[in-house]
């Protein structure tokens, strides 16, 4: 069969059922086609739509089972209770007559409330909002003088993977678009076992020493006494921690910057945070620390995007990574290592590589690529799958070992209790997102919720009533016999942690200007939300200890005065590749807005959705009203339409007031701007301009462009043809934002 270009796959995954056969835009809710009256005539389950996919159908103990994957689903075109007795009605309760109490022998309302009752597992205590797919990871085989792990040493091996994105201080229900850490584990279904990768989109972590989890955490979540605020840290509790507890810094720093609100997960880094060690064949060891690559770059809300994005669609980031996978526009990572000898030392270039508060420069040590990940099943099951879900750092297949990181000591501990409780005892892994796809021989026996059913009658070793099974391999997993050096049990940590300043430093200076005002704008507002004057005066003095620019800036937006550095500020080399600003990335999957009035000629705009879908984009038509115009399917009118959720805008009319464009009926009617223009598409540009973001026009939408100013800004279009216009914007996407219509005060 021909291989099809990703841009193919793009245009077929977004050709939906529509009468006239022309692309639509993801977001179907289910595989069937609804119609307008109660269907009557039974039918079996409808298949998962294409872009779903579930775990392998496996038993417990990993065999091959040979099922279809919808042999775990709902069977049968009947309704049935929880014992497959079919039932009459599931709409009225058994009553002593019409008007009657409900009796006690109703047996199947018990059985539906009692589930429903209990339908919800304790969420996470962090991390608990979160968003996951499947995938598949293939190996380039550059790792294979490093490390045995077969999935990473064999060139070409593909390797099954579960990957779940979360916050880590929102519950369940909070925005996808706060300020906070993003998580990012990846569960590798490894035929030598499972290896969970459990990272951050940041490098970094608040503490250095796992003992201190429980602060960092209760500080930065909601005060106890009224639970708010929720999932942000700008509040009293946090910034009296980080404050006080100044090895938090780095990260604190991080969260401030434009890497602490992410535009999407497709565009988000992946950090193992820790450094382990790898083994080879030869048992030779390496140091390295883990990183993920995203092949459309690393790119940023800015915060008025944000905000609007956690009231308009608090399910942003979720809703986006669903819907590329939908849509074909696959997201993509590459896997890299950082390597370092493994020396008694462990350090690196001055740089203690066991603490988990500094980074090493990419310039001092090369990110080398050693696979690709590729996400492309969504859930079939959201709470089967990325709720239950457990990860694991001590997961490690073969070829892959921890070091004494402190904070890396104290999950090992950590993750596995916590799966005591949140999935009710310890057969998690029995779970079928959670079952390893190698065979499984533990001698674990019995526990709530155990389903394998396991023979013999000696799980225990050794023994000769089962003929000595299970044996020990070995070749299987192997601790390094790192030497523990002889000392005295104490509560301490080593003199190299204690610097808490420098590569705070280091980040700030790493920064192009118009990312510093953006962590000048963070720490200011962050700062400005606390109570208490002794807290911010507190956290300027560590600003202080940064960079006396910083620590100006925002206590200026604070009104109090700047105090001086306590020491002389360590000199550093900047990192670019701490910077987003700069470099050309892909525009796969991103998304252009146009703008129509039902004048249009709907030739011009098929040219134009054509060419964006042949670039692997997708278009999304904003009209006046919903349904159709002329012979294009609406997606967006202007009443549902809002910057947040276009990279790029293209105007191919000045439409005129809408009828519901009264405020009455839409508050953003209200909005100032050209006469004579729906305010709603007024709105929108303004947005998208202050947003720096790419926007073009061409006949009427060019002379909109032009009466208002704005064609002479840089990154704004205008041209006779549309396609002229498109080919524009696309080079201006590929930067991401028109960084410098940004105004910079700093620098």
């Amino acid at each position: 069969m021909e291989a099809r270009t990703p841009a193919e796959v793009i245009k077929d995954a977004v050709t939906a059922v529509t009468g006239d056969g022309k692309p639509d835009v993801p977001g179907k809710p289910g595989s069937g086609t609804p119609t307008v009256a109660e269907p009557t005539e039974p039918v079996a389950p409808l298949p998962p739509s294409p872009e779903q996919g579930q775990p392998d159908t496996v038993t417990p103990t990993g065999a091959p089972t040979g099922a279809p994957p919808e042999a775990f689903a709902q069977q049968g075109a009947y309704l049935t209770t929880a014992q497959g007795t079919r039932l009459r009605d599931t709409d009225h309760s058994l009553k002593a007559g019409p008007r009657g109490p409900i009796l006690l022998q109703d047996h199947h309302f018990r059985e539906k409330i009692t589930h429903f009752d209990h339908e919800r597992i304790p969420e996470r205590v962090v991390h608990a909002r979160g968003a996951g797919a499947h995938g598949v990871f293939t190996s380039y085989g550059t790792a294979s003088k490093l490390t045995r792990a077969g999935f990473l040493a064999a060139k070409g091996k593909e390797t099954d993977v579960f990957v779940r994105f979360s916050t880590v201080l929102g519950s369940r229900g909070s925005a996808d678009t706060v300020r906070d850490t993003r998580g990012f584990a990846t569960k590798f279904y490894t035929d030598e076992g499972t290896f969970d990768l459990v990272g951050n989109n940041m490098p970094v972590f608040f503490i250095q020493d796992a003992i201190k989890f429980p602060d960092i955490i209760h500080a930065a979540k909601w005060h106890p006494d009224r639970e708010i605020p929720q999932a942000q840290s700008a509040h009293d509790t946090f910034w009296d921690f980080v404050s006080l507890h100044t090895e938090a810094q780095h990260h604190t720093m991080w969260n401030m910057s434009d890497r602490g609100i992410p535009r999407s997960y497709r565009t988000m880094e992946g950090f193992g945070v820790h450094t382990f060690r790898l083994v080879n064949d030869a048992g030779e060891t390496v140091l390295v620390k883990f990183h993920w690559k995203p092949k459309l770059g690393v790119h940023s809300l800015v915060w008025e995007e944000a905000q609007l994005a956690s009231g308009v669609d608090p399910d942003f980031h979720r809703r986006d990574l669903y819907d590329a996978i939908e849509a074909g526009a696959y997201p993509e990572w590459e896997l890299g290592l950082q390597v370092f000898p493994d020396t008694p030392e462990e350090t690196f270039a001055g740089i203690d590589l066991l603490d988990p508060t500094k980074i090493v420069p990419e310039e001092l040590a090369p990110v080398q690529r050693v696979g690709k990940l590729v996400l492309n099943r969504t859930p079939t099951n959201f709470h089967a799958e990325v709720e239950q879900v457990a990860f694991h750092l001590g997961h490690l297949p073969p070829g892959i070992d921890v070091t004494n990181d402190p904070l890396l000591q104290g999950r090992l501990f950590s993750y596995l209790d916590t799966q005591l409780t949140r999935l009710a005892g310890p057969n998690f892994h029995q779970i079928p997102i959670n079952r390893p796809h190698a065979p499984v021989n533990d001698m674990l026996r019995d526990g709530f919720h155990q389903h394998a059913v396991h023979g013999g009658v000696a799980p225990y070793r050794p023994n000769s009533l089962d003929g000595g099974n299970p044996f020990p391999d070995s070749d299987g997993f192997v601790d390094v016999p790192v030497t523990v050096t002889e000392a005295p049990k104490v509560r301490d940590l080593p003199v190299s942690f204690k610097d808490h300043f420098s590569q705070v430093r280091l980040f700030w200076q790493s920064m192009t200007p118009v990312e510093q005002e953006h962590i000048i704008r963070a720490y200011t507002f962050e700062l400005g939300k606390c109570y208490e004057q002794a807290i911010k005066e507190r956290q300027l003095q560590c600003l202080a200890d940064i960079d006396p620019v910083l620590c100006a800036s925002v206590a200026e937006g604070l009104g109090l005065p700047a105090p001086a550095p306590t020491a002389a500020l360590p000199e550093v080399t900047p990192s670019p590749a701490l910077s987003q600003v700069g470099r050309q990335w892909p525009a796969d999957g991103r998304i252009i807005g146009i703008v129509i009035d039902d004048d249009i000629k709907t030739d011009d705009i098929d040219e134009v959705r054509e060419s964006i879908l042949a670039a692997g984009m997708v278009p999304l038509i904003i009209a006046p009203h919903g349904g159709k115009v002329g012979t294009l399917t609406v997606q967006r009118t202007f009443a549902t339409a809002r910057s947040i959720e276009f990279d790029a805008l293209l105007l191919a009319a000045a439409p005129v007031p809408a009828p519901d464009a009264f405020v009455a009926r839409d508050e953003k009617a209200g909005s100032p701007g050209t006469a004579g223009v729906d305010p709603r598409v007024n709105l929108l540009i303004d947005e998208c301009w202050r947003h720096a973001k790419a926007i073009g026009g061409w006949g009427s939408g060019a002379q909109l462009l032009r009466e208002t100013g704005l064609d002479a800004t840089p990154g704004v279009v205008v041209h006779d043809t549309a396609t002229g216009v498109l080919a524009a914007v696309q080079k201006l996407m590929a930067a991401h934002r028109v960084w410098e219509r940004f105004p910079v005060t700093v620098g």
